[in-house]
């Protein structure tokens, strides 16, 4: 029997019409009644920005291979404008769906809470002398309408700002008529004003859109000349950094002069009012240089995540999630020597549900202890406001030898990386920007310490950023540990990364670009060959995204000859599961819940003595070929234990769970007659 063809296009679904469908399903928690009111509208604003994110990014992209005319095609055989027509068409009805679920289903949930947002037509007497009076006050003297005439040419439209086009009559003060004006709404004000009860006689929760006000008041502006509409639009652009690494001598003021342009690139996205008419759309589209299937007209406010913005100005907390407190390990608490327990055995933390304070705790101690020498530590999304930097800064102030490889292109995070550099190089810190061409997206902190007449080393390797707050929202793992082979290892990979030296090959680690593709390949195989000669097999991936082409059909091949594969893929899976004959022994799922799955976890069944690694790598290309990863086994049996456990309740998740069809779409699962089990609610209430 001949071997199926495993390049064919129906066996994979596009990247960019996966990631749009993943930011459905986050749409989709919005509707979900047994979620708390605030919750869901929080939802509502993520799958908005996620959308701004995909068109200033994905798109963008794609619109370039266009405008080049490129006939390169993904494994699907889509070629870009094939695409960007499928793009359009599954955005422009994304985008109505979120308008209605605003307008339709949470506004007057809402307002039955007393949460209003109040429409122009609603204003009371006392509202409006208000909303005067702050106009007057607050917004007047910082808004600066441009008039267009052959002297002033259309402006520059900043990247994704609120800005109105102003249909006018009449004659400016020096005679000349008059047609249009731009109003750009500055970035300063608040795009939500709160009513004052006392003055206005509103309700605790009375709000105000920043684009009514203006419209109320515009002709203030216009003294003398007649208002014939305003009209509320929002440009999307272009806002890929590029900067040519091998090209520059300074990496850091080259990502600083990209910076100031993200704002000016490429136009990519015309939001507008539904009010607006015709004729202004069009001037709108010839001035941006765009085509209507780049139009989106909405029935309400452009940029619906400005309306994130009240979530913490509303004291309901039953209209909230009910807060929890992350664990800590009873052998970590109260005052410890944190060398000491890592020295009894490895730590392994499960965030949010386990604090990530014993991490930062952990690197205080380091930057206190003066048997401590020396620390390095990568840094990706970490902002120069941070415990973690603070400890890092007092450690470097204490004499200690500090290093820190800042990946300064960690996409929207490069002007506070630049901040968290030069903070850091002030304090005397060595700082290094990684390797050109190789963005550093490992998770690891070395530790040297000298422990009598020996120095010992202490390591953290994560699965997910620094960062004290994203800790509290994503799932992620992290593993102290004094292993001599893995902390070895770590030491290794910061020397390869500051001297730019060859590394020999690593005795536990996997690492990108080098090993960690072809292990996982490698792995795979195993798994195919303990089927064949009747061993257990079967393959857990838990990953953000499933996008590589050679891991994609090392998994098909898997099916094939029977190896059991569960996929958790939070967002992009480019695989086609379900296929009889290929992929039938596949299933991917996709968990949304109140924590955004950020782990990577890679399961092998080995003929029944199951290896596992965690990882800050996705199965993407960038992250296998273009990227500095690492993924650490969980050799520990109580950590293997806990991290199997872990999947097992993902693969249980029956009411926060997505499964994907043959077909490209996902099924939301339903408990039905079952008890309801959630893997977030139960790794929350887990003693």
């Amino acid at each position: 029997m001949d071997s199926p063809d495993l390049k064919k296009p129906e066996l994979y679904i596009n990247r960019e019409l996966s990631l749009l469908e993943f930011n459905y399903r986050v749409l989709e928690q919005a509707k979900i009644a047994g979620i708390p009111l605030l919750e869901r509208l929080n939802y509502l604003c993520i799958s908005c920005s996620n959308l701004d994110e995909f068109f200033e990014v994905r798109v963008a992209g794609v619109l370039q291979k266009a405008e080049l005319g490129s006939s390169q095609k993904d494994p699907d055989n889509l070629n870009p404008g094939e695409l960007l027509s499928a793009i359009s068409e599954r955005a422009h009805v994304q985008v109505s769906e979120q308008y209605r679920v605003l307008n339709e289903v949470l506004f007057p949930l809402l307002e039955a809470e007393k949460i209003r947002f109040l429409r122009r037509a609603s204003w009371s007497t006392a509202q409006r002398a208000w909303l005067y009076k702050y106009f007057k006050e607050e917004l007047l003297p910082i808004l600066g309408p441009l008039g267009l005439d052959p002297a002033h040419p259309f402006p520059r439209i900043l990247n994704k700002g609120l800005t109105f086009i102003i249909s006018l009559t009449g004659k400016d003060a020096f005679g000349r008529s008059i047609g249009k004006a731009i109003l750009p709404a500055p970035r300063a004000l608040p795009r939500i004003i709160r009513l004052p009860e006392a003055e206005t006689g509103s309700g605790p929760y009375d709000f105000v859109f920043l684009s009514s006000i203006i419209h109320a008041f515009v002709e203030e502006l216009f003294e003398g000349v007649k208002i014939q509409g305003c009209y509320q639009f929002r440009l999307t652009r272009n806002s890929d950094l590029f900067v040519h690494e091998e090209e520059v001598e300074d990496l850091l003021r080259a990502v600083e002069g990209e910076l100031a342009m993200r704002n000016y690139g490429d136009e990519v996205r015309l939001e507008i009012a539904d009010n607006c008419p015709d004729r202004i759309t069009d001037f709108l589209l010839t001035q941006f240089g765009m085509t209507r299937d780049r139009l989106y007209v909405v029935d309400g406010p452009v940029n619906l995540n400005r309306l994130r913005e009240i979530y913490d100005l509303i004291d309901r907390p039953d209209l909230k999630f009910v807060p929890f407190t992350p664990r800590v390990p009873e052998s970590l608490q109260g005052q410890i020597d944190w060398f000491r327990e890592i020295r009894k055995q490895p730590i392994l933390l499960h965030h949010p549900f386990e604090s990530f304070a014993p991490v930062v705790e952990f690197l205080r101690q380091a930057a206190d202890d003066p048997d401590v020498l020396a620390i390095k530590q990568t840094l990706y999304r970490t902002g120069p406001k941070s415990p973690i930097v603070d400890a890092l800064v007092s450690a470097s102030r204490a004499g200690k030898e500090v290093t820190v490889v800042i990946e300064l292109r960690a996409r929207f995070d490069e002007k506070d990386n630049i901040s968290l550099a030069t903070r850091l190089q002030e304090a005397a810190v060595h700082v290094v920007y990684g390797v050109v061409g190789y963005k550093t997206h490992a998770k690891m902190m070395l530790v040297l310490r000298r422990e009598g007449r020996k120095l010992r080393s202490y390591a953290h390797l994560g699965t997910g950023n620094y960062h004290p707050n994203t800790a509290r929202l994503y799932t992620d793992y992290g593993l102290l540990t004094c292993d001599n082979d893995l902390v070895e290892d770590v030491q290794r990979v910061f020397v390869q990364l500051t001297s730019l030296g060859k590394l020999s090959r690593l005795k536990k680690l996997l690492q990108s670009p080098f090993t960690l593709h072809e292990a996982l390949l490698n792995k795979i195989e195993r798994e195919i060959e303990n089927k064949s000669m009747g061993k257990p097999a079967r393959i857990i991936f838990k990953v953000n995204s499933l996008v590589e082409a050679k891991a994609m059909e090392a998994l098909l091949r898997a099916s094939i000859a029977g190896v059991e594969i569960k996929l958790i893929v939070r967002g992009i899976c480019c695989l086609r599961p379900g296929i009889p004959g290929i992929s039938e022994n596949i299933e991917v799922r996709s968990i949304i819940g109140r924590f955004l799955e950020h782990a990577r976890i890679y399961y092998f069944e080995n003929g029944g003595e199951p290896e596992i690694f965690a990882s800050s790598a996705d199965l993407m290309n960038r992250n296998m070929f273009s990227r500095v990863e690492v993924a650490f086994p969980i050799d520990h049996k109580k950590h293997c234990e806990r991290i199997i456990r872990d999947l097992e309740f993902d693969l249980a998740d029956n009411s926060q769970s997505w499964i994907l069809r043959p077909d490209g779409n996902y099924h939301q699962m339903n408990p039905g007659e079952e008890p309801a089990f959630e893997a977030q609610t139960a790794l929350i209430t887990i003693e």
